[in-house]
């Protein structure tokens, strides 16, 4: 039990890839067509920002640049994830922005993605995905030298390890997404890519559960024809019996997690989300976190569920597998064909879960967010800056921390979701304005917001191509009188 409690906030969204919800740096995912280079249009004429103020770009010609941190000098600095949903592989980075908007390479790894940077005691801490070897929380020196504080953590399934931020304890506090959508391993695990890799790969519970017994039927991958039986927090292929209890352990799945700056065994925060991702810390302690919500897809169907805001206790249960902020998941009928109410998982939940702050949309794709510890000097008192990358996303949405009323903060002018994802796909062209907002940095003294833009994606049909150096960065500050 933790000495102190953490009041925090929650956002539930995915970002849509290949028509599904993906996060753009998840693991897996059908191949996609990958295009070595890119030609944008970049006008700052296409996003709105508030009156009184001015965006403009700060850095260009990124790939799948992913979060963003300020060293002692209030030297922006992005790292690239080194990895984009589809299997693009590239070599993870830390680069420091020069005021020029060129860049120099200050650190270099592999096992991507990369998902997140801050900056503390003289040195950068990154959340490292770890795809193919597990997630990590890197030290990376000013020199460059990169050293783990915490490996192995469980990112070999559909979400990464991401965050990280610095809490009023001086520990590096970082999320750990779930192995699966909705409790089971199944076709899409298949789909994707990671069961192949990993046949014995599954979720784990934070805590102790019990479970209903629940057992559902998926093609098996390895046998085309055959049907297979698997259960919750289960390996592909294996079933579970009502009654049964599975042992929880840290590290864990679906958690906010933190290590102390000089490394060690990680300790839990709380659990029960699906894929927290963004993580901040207002002046009055309290921790907000972005979390990723259902898909709908998997051996065990769930409806497409909206985005959250919640704000969160330590030590607490936040209801996935079987809810949707405080209620159970329901039944639906979205027009893609009916779902009933997906039987629970568990036979007793481990809490009650809370209701959530506020909703933001399905398919928002909440992402990396931040909070001015001066929000006078750009009028953002009491507010969180979120980055939304989805289909209904590509914008910065404020949020207010005492009501959770939203309200766009900069957005694309040309706000038609589908004629910004297929605009020119020909001539690979796509969204004047934001590709994906994946973070959101204020610069020390408020002065000025920083959006890491993941770059831009080409839709045709159900054919996406990711594409390198569109990832672009950009500043929002005070227009000059």
């Amino acid at each position: 039990m933790m000495a102190r409690m953490v009041a925090m906030m929650v956002v539930a969204g995915t970002t849509a890839v290949l028509g599904g919800c993906q996060p753009t740096v998840g693991n897996g995912v059908t191949p996609v067509e990958v295009m070595p280079s890119a030609r944008r249009i970049i006008d700052d004429d296409g996003i709105v920002v508030p009156p009184g103020f001015r965006i403009e770009v700060a850095a260009r010609g990124l790939t799948y640049p992913t979060g963003i941190a300020f060293d002692g000098q209030g030297r922006p600095h992005v790292v690239e994830a080194g990895y984009a949903a589809g299997e693009d592989w590239t070599t993870p980075r830390l680069l420091r922005i020069e005021p020029d908007g060129s860049t120099t390479v200050v650190a270099e790894g592999g096992d991507g993605p990369w998902n997140g940077v801050v900056w503390h005691d003289g040195a950068f801490f990154v959340a490292q995905g770890g795809h193919l070897n597990g997630g990590a929380i890197l030290r990376i020196a000013q020199d460059g030298t990169v050293r783990p504080l915490v490996e192995g953590l469980p990112s070999l399934g559909d979400h990464s390890t991401t965050g990280p931020v610095v809490g009023p304890d001086g520990w590096i506090y970082f999320g750990q997404g779930t192995t699966t959508n909705a409790g089971v391993v199944g076709e899409d695990s298949a789909r994707q890519g990671w069961l192949k890799r990993f046949p014995t790969v599954h979720d784990v519970p934070c805590r102790d559960v019990v479970l209903n017994g629940h057992n559902f039927t998926s093609t098996d991958p390895w046998h085309p024809g055959r049907m297979i039986l698997t259960g919750a927090y289960s390996p592909f292929g294996i079933s579970t019996r009502r009654g049964q209890t599975v042992a929880g352990r840290v590290p864990c799945g679906g958690a906010i997690l933190r290590v102390s700056p000089q490394g060690g065994a990680p300790e839990l925060v709380a659990w029960g989300l699906r894929n927290p991702y963004g993580l901040a810390f207002a002046a009055d302690g309290q921790l907000y976190v972005t979390d990723h919500g259902y898909d709908r897809r998997g051996s065990r169907p769930v409806p497409q569920a909206d985005d959250l805001l919640w704000r969160i206790t330590a030590d607490r249960w936040y209801g996935w597998p079987d809810y949707h902020g405080d209620r159970p998941l329901p039944a639906s009928d979205d027009g893609d064909g009916p779902i009933t109410a997906p039987p629970p998982l568990l036979a007793t939940p481990p809490g009650t879960p809370p209701p959530p702050l506020a909703t933001l949309g399905a398919g928002a794709g909440a992402a990396g967010l931040d909070i001015s510890r001066d929000g006078a000097a750009l009028g953002l008192q009491g507010k969180a800056l979120v980055a939304l990358e989805g289909p209904i996303g590509s914008r910065v949405v404020a949020v207010n921390l005492a009501t959770g009323a939203t309200e766009n903060f900069a957005v694309n002018r040309d706000f038609d979701t589908n004629r910004a994802q297929e605009r020119d796909s020909a001539s690979w062209l796509e969204r004047i304005g934001f590709g994906r907002p994946v973070a959101v940095g204020v610069a020390p003294g408020g002065q000025s917001v920083y959006v890491v833009d993941f770059g831009t994606m080409t839709l045709n049909g159900r054919q996406e191509s990711v594409r390198r150096r569109s990832g672009l960065l950009w500043r929002i500050t005070k227009a000059t009188p």
